[in-house]
Order: structure tokens, then sequence, then C-alpha cells
């Protein structure tokens, strides 16, 4: 834009009588070098030599003098621009961004580095919450969505938790911690539900903040809707709550501008420049009331400070552009033209006109150091006025030309003036009264104003020690303080465990009995992130002693000797696989615990009609588990050791045993050779008796066991002695009893004559 007019300026120079091409190109060629010096003289060189003033010629003066930082001299050019024709906002932006940016130097003393993030707006700055949202701090209790007190607080299936019309509003698509895809409203059947506990937390630790927020959301609803008064009554009430809620505030402020309520607005504006003196978005809220409320002045001087504190904030430069216009143009439009009080040289009229509190603001960046003194101070307001003589609408050459230094221009007129005392003036249009002004960093932090409640060890919010208890994040299954705390979809809160236990039994939520099989076929138990954090940062000396007995409880689990898991149901072997079906809630929590502590292995056996089960089984390790909608699942084991039972126990309604390995006896010298040979002869008779079998049922065995094991060199390598045994005695059409008695044998001589006169049986038996 800027290019644009420049250009455009150029091209009306050009056919301008009196107005050297030649000249011209070198005072651009000058300002592009960055010797802006140059460039005036020569901008002024050629104004001197025109029989009538040029508007253009003197905008190009007039920046060019900005950039060389002599704004005294480029307020008196503008002024001398302005009475030739009315200065449009595109025609300002370099004065804008120089006086932002030396008040942001000299008055804020802040570093090009600091708050120079990319914004962009709405019309009027206020209404979008997005602008400096690095500004509002954001703690534990915060929801990442809409960067406030978690209101309805809802976790999603990742486990994050945020407010409920947050996670419903059709623009939020993924998580703003893990980015997950989020379903929205339509993806939960029954809608997001709030979350029980965390509600009611957050209710007791932030009672003032939690009201505040319904009445906060409840008002933006009504606003929506078009209740303004209504919206503005629950505003009111959030804020006598939580008076010092910036974004709330920055929503009152924009509803008071809708229904036309400046003033109001321009009083929680200046509430928030108070409280945030350093905050952008604030000092936007107000420039924006006072826009308004038709103060130009104390308009333009806060979106000065916008600009200061966010250099690159379009919109808002935009906006300063344009007041500044209009200030401009508000000089030269007073009908009256008084006598003068304070000539002028060049014999130049002056209008009595009310000084725009604009040019008052910018003494401290016009002033050389040194030119005013502390005695300057004890000038009255009159006689600060009575120096505010500006030019009339036709200025003559003298002001113009080269003769300019010894005229009294406005600019340095307004650099002679004394500085008021307690920080600059600003006077309101009309009768209202004086109002100080201070640089942001000169105004003290809300902290030093008034005493407030200690701040959390974390950081953000805080509550009274001891407010939060144990109590408040219990299990109401177990009693007990949560451990890894999960969320169902209809808001409860439970353990993973206690939870997956009773989805053993009933699909059901175990409180408000809302059917959750579709939560139970997707599995999708993420632990709910925020209640983990409130436990370890609040409550971390008791979440340590619950880890310890959770920790207990599953070495205790994971001890394969002294309490073993019993999965009552078949014959198991060595080597074997054994494919489970699962869907008693008692081995459902059975397997789950063996994997859960890592052993994945528990003991099969077959039943016994007096003890229970019987005295030998095997162990089985779980190599995969399928789990089906309703709950069932389908377990993939293979047999690993032999064990002997000692003595037999219960736990939480599954079966268990204290036992010991069963091991097979080492033969040695003429033992060990006869073992060899009794080893090689019975595994060619079980060859050739699997070999001789119908294709059908061969194909049978071959589907469920696979190949018969090749022969082992060294039969007594395992413990459990050779694979194909097992094998064997899997495939063999033997009685559970018969294979209990074989598998209980510690002798592999005793193991091969058994096997061999088994076949042999098998064999006579078969049908010629």
């Amino acid at each position: 834009m800027e290019t644009e007019v420049r250009s455009h300026r150029g091209e009306l120079l050009a056919h301008q009588p009196g107005v050297c091409s030649e000249m011209l190109e070198v005072a651009e060629e000058a300002n592009r070098a960055g010797d802006f010096n140059l460039a005036v003289e020569i901008y002024g060189s050629m104004l001197s030599d025109l029989q009538q003033p040029d508007r253009s010629l003197c905008l190009r003066k007039a920046e060019s003098l900005t950039r060389a930082g002599r704004i005294s001299e480029a307020l008196d050019s503008f002024c001398t621009a302005a009475s030739l024709g009315k200065l449009r906002p595109e025609e300002l932006p370099v004065l804008v961004e120089t006086m932002a940016r030396t008040l942001r130097e000299k008055e804020l003393g802040l570093s090009n580095a600091h708050g120079t993030r990319s914004s962009s707006g709405g019309a009027d700055g206020v209404d979008s919450d997005d602008e400096c949202a690095d500004d509002e701090a954001l703690d534990l209790f915060s929801c990442r969505l809409c960067r406030r007190l978690l209101h309805e607080p809802t976790t999603v299936e990742c486990g994050h938790t945020f407010c409920k019309s947050c996670v419903e509003d059709a623009s939020v698509e993924e998580c703003a911690h893990c980015e997950q895809r989020l379903g929205g409203k339509d993806a939960v059947p029954n809608g997001h539900r709030v979350d029980v506990v965390l509600s009611g937390l957050l209710a007791k630790l932030f009672s003032a903040e939690s009201q505040a927020r319904k009445f906060w959301v409840e008002g933006e609803l009504l606003r929506k809707n078009q209740n303004l008064s209504e919206a503005l009554e629950k505003y009111n009430a959030a804020v006598d709550l939580v008076p010092s809620s910036g974004r709330l505030l920055c929503q009152r402020a924009a509803l008071h501008m809708e229904m036309r309520n400046f003033s109001q607005a321009v009083q929680d504006g200046s509430s928030l420049c108070r409280m945030k003196p350093l905050w952008s978005k604030a000092h936007c809220v107000k420039a924006s009331a006072l826009s308004g409320a038709g103060q130009k002045d104390e308009a333009l001087q806060e979106f000065l400070l916008c600009v200061a504190l966010k250099p690159d904030w379009t919109e808002v430069k935009l906006q300063a552009q344009k007041v500044l216009s209009e200030v401009f143009s508000s000089v030269f439009e007073s009908e009256e033209v008084p006598p003068p009080l304070h000539p002028l040289q060049g014999g130049l009229g002056a209008s009595l006109i009310k000084p725009p509190a604009l040019l008052r603001s910018l003494r401290p960046l016009t002033q050389k150091p040194g030119s005013a003194s502390s005695q300057d101070s004890e000038v009255s307001e009159t006689q600060d006025e009575s120096l505010y003589r500006l030019p009339s609408p036709s200025p003559c050459r003298s002001e113009l030309g080269a003769g300019e230094s010894s005229t009294k221009s406005l600019a340095s007129v307004l650099a002679a003036l004394p500085a008021p005392p307690g920080g600059l003036k600003r006077k309101r249009s009309g009768d209202g009264p004086v109002v100080a002004f201070n640089p942001p960093s000169k105004l003290l932090r809300p902290d030093e104003e008034s005493g407030v409640e200690a701040a959390s060890p974390f950081g953000g919010r805080s509550f009274p020690a001891g407010l939060l208890d144990s109590g408040d994040m219990e299990c109401s299954l177990c009693m007990r303080l949560f451990y890894e705390p999960v969320a169902t979809p209809c808001g409860h809160t439970f353990c993973l465990k206690c939870l997956e236990r009773c989805l053993d039994h009933n699909s059901n939520c175990p409180l408000c009995k809302e059917n959750l099989s579709e939560y139970l076929a997707t599995r999708g138990y993420s632990k709910t992130l925020l209640m983990e954090e409130v436990l370890q940062r609040y409550l971390g000396d008791e979440l340590a002693e619950r880890k310890k007995i959770h920790k207990e409880e599953m070495k205790e689990l994971s001890n394969l000797n002294q309490e073993v898991p019993i999965f009552i149901c078949t014959m198991a072997f060595p080597t074997i696989t054994c494919p489970l079906h699962v869907f008693e809630p008692r081995y459902r929590l059975m397997i789950r615990r063996s994997m859960e502590t890592g052993t994945k292995q528990f003991g099969m056996c077959i039943a016994d009609e007096l003890k229970g089960f019987a005295d030998y089984g095997c162990m089985l390790e779980v190599r995969d588990v399928k789990f089906f909608p309703d709950g069932r699942s389908v377990v993939d084991t293979i047999g690993v050791s032999r064990f002997k039972v000692l003595s037999h126990g219960q736990r939480d309604g599954y079966n268990t045993a204290k036992i010991e390995y069963l091991e097979d006896k080492k033969a040695e010298g003429e033992e060990l050779a006869e073992l060899l040979k009794l080893h090689n002869a019975v595994y060619e008779q079980a060859n050739n008796w699997f070999t001789s079998l119908k294709d059908n049922m061969k194909s049978q065995i071959l589907s469920h066991f696979g190949q018969l094991p090749s022969k082992d060199s060294d039969p007594q390598a395992s413990p459990s002695g050779p694979a194909w045994c097992w094998w064997l005695l899997a495939v063999l059409p033997l009685e559970n009893r018969a294979q209990l008695t074989i598998l209980a044998m510690t002798s592999l001589k005793d193991r091969l004559i058994a096997i061999r006169r088994v076949l042999i049986f098998v064999t006579r038996r078969r049908p010629r």
C-alpha cells in the first residue's frame, strides 16, 4: 500500500510545474539509501522554489523527516499537508510506525524481540480472543481450547480434558494437547458428558471463578442470541465474582460497545490497562472504546501503545492510521477563527483550536534532551493551551522554504511545552476530568497494587492448603485413592482396574447403569491425564502410598510359585499350542492380570471332583489376545513347563495354587545309551503311525498341532524332554486321566515306554 501511494504521488509530482524530475529521483534514491536528511533538504529546496505549496511534496518531506527521527518537524510538515487537503489513512503508515517504535524504545524500554508474534484480529480488534493469546496465562485447570477455567469439563477419548462447549464446537477438529482427531458432537452417541469428579473438584477449589464461568458462558449464549441486556447482567455478575479476569473484561467491553455504552467500555478498558499494563489487547480494547466515544486523541494514544507493544499487529496499525487522519482533519474543521492569542512568524493567521491530546502525548517523543526544565512543570494548563496556535490553511513560503529554521513551527512549540506533573496529561473532549497517563512500564503490576492469595508452587491458580483431600479423589468401587483414573462416556471416573473388573461382569456403568457396550468394544481406556496430574501435584504422598500398595499387589500376583492362577479347562502340554475362548468374568480378570504383571503365564489343569482341579498341570504362556465387543476374548497360548500342585487356593473368584515345577531326571552311562536307543525306536514307531493315518485325519492334526517335531539329538536337553513326545501325547486318542499320568512322570524312559504301549494299542485297533 505504501509503495503504491508513493508511486502515485511521484506521477503527480512529475507533471507539477516547477518540479524537477531529476531532483525528485535524487531524493528518492537518498531515501532508498537511508540518507533521509539529504532527502529532506532536497524536498525543502523544491518547496521553496514553488509559488504555491504542493501537498504531495509536503507529504514526502514529512515522511523523510519521520524516517530521520525528526518527528517535531515531521508533524509540522504533515499539518501543512493536511491544510492543503485531508490526510488519508494510507498516507500515514510511516508516521504511525515511527511514533510507535519511539514510544516502544524510549518510553516502554522494550526490545524488538518482545511481543512480536503475528496477529490478525477483527475489525475492532476486540472480539477475537485469539489476539495476544500468549498474554493469557495457562495452568493445570485451564482449557487449552478457550484458554479459560474449565467449564463443564469433558474428558475425550485420548484422556485430555476440555470444556464441553469447546469439544462440541464444530471448528475444533483435533486435541490441543496430542493433536489426536476429535470426533465432535456427533461422534459420541449420547453426546459428550461432563466429568462428574472434575466438575465437583473445580467447584470446590475455585468456587467464585467457577460460578463466574457459568455466568460468563450463559452471557455469551445470550449475546449470541441478541439478548444483550440479559447478557450484560450475566457479565456483570461474573465480573463481580472475578474482577481481575482480563478476558472477561474484554468480553464485557465488547458488549458495551455493541450496546453503544462507550463510557462503560472505556472504564473496562482502563481497568484492563491497570491490571495488565503490557498487554496489547488491553490497550486495544480501551482504544476501540475511546474511538467509539468520539475521543479520537486518546484513542490514538492507546492504538499507538498497541502497535508499540505488538509491532506486527496489522489491523491495529490501520486503526491508528485512520484515527490519526481524523485527528489531523479535526484541526482544520473549526468554523470559527478567533483572533490569535500567540502570533506566529510569517504573518500567518492562527485559530484558537483546542489541541489534540495526541500532540501533547508526543511531547516526550519530539522533545530534545534538556529542552524542558523542572521549573517548566509549573506552567498552567491555560498557558499550555495558549501556545497551541495552528497555521491557517494557506501557509506562506517562509514556512516552507529555507528560512524554516527561523520559523516557530507548531512542532517546535510542542517540543518546548513543559512536562505536566505526574506524567503526561490527557484531557477529555468536553468538560470531563483530566486523566493522567503513565507509560505501562511505569505502572504497578497487579500484585503490587493489592494483596493476592499466595501462588501455587506449580504456578497458575491457587487454592487454600488443605482444601483438597484424598476423599475428593476416591474411587467409588475400591474406596481408595484413584490409581490410573479413567472416565467413562457417561462422565464417571474409576480406577482402570476397578472398571475393567466391573465390565467383566456387566457392560453397564457401576454408578448410573448406562450401557457401556460400545466403550467396552473399543476398549478406549485412556487415563484421565488432568486427574493424574492433580494427584501427582497435590496428593503426592497419598499417591505414592497408593502406588506402593499396587506394586506390592502386582509383585504378589507375579510370584509364579506361591500363588499361581489356575485355569480349569483342558489338558495342556509343554511346547504345544493351546487356544482358549475366555468368556467367564473370573478368567477375564485372570488373563488380564497375567498380562499386567508381565509374566503372561498361568497354570492349566483339568477338573477334579474332589479337589476342584488336578494335582498336576502345565504352565501356559500368552502369545496373543484378541478381544470381542462383548468382553469375550480368544487367547493364543503355548505350554512352557509342568508343575505339581502343593496346595489349593482362591483369589478374586478364580483358583490359585502353590506349585513346584517338574523336571525329568537325568540318565547317565549305560542307562543313557539304553535311553537313546529307546528314544530312536519310539520316534520311528510314532512317525510310522502318523504316516499311516488317513488323509482327512492327518489334515485335521496338521491344522491344529502342526507337523510332528523332528527327533532331538539330545533328548535330555529340555527339562520336560523331547517336544515330539508332547506333540504325540496331544494327538493320540487318550483319556485325560491317562494323559495326566504321563504328564506327571519325571522319567523320560517311563514316558517313552508308556507312549510305545499306547502306539502298539492304537495300531492294533486300527480298522483294516
